[in-house]
């Protein structure tokens, strides 16, 4: 089942969407089905930050528990 979508595109898009289907004689529904297929690509390849740092997670000694809340961690700060 064929399924049609209308989009507005911006006179640069348009610009781009034409020189597009001029160098690679891909009709417009066909760089729009690819420029899909794309999107869906970059975002299955996605990492997170957990995923980026990698073995480095759990790697760095903790600090003190209280740092955030215990002044006296700051006493010495900036001397």
């Amino acid at each position: 089942m064929k399924t049609y979508v209308h989009a507005r595109l911006a006179t640069r898009d348009r610009a781009i969407l034409e020189e597009l289907r001029r160098s690679t004689g891909c009709s417009e529904s066909e760089l729009v089905r690819l420029g899909l297929q794309l999107v869906l690509r970059e975002q299955d390849g996605r990492q997170n930050a957990l995923d980026l740092a990698g073995k480095s997670v759990g790697r760095f000694k903790m600090g003190p528990r209280d740092l955030a809340a215990n002044k006296s961690h700051l006493d010495d700060f900036g001397q």
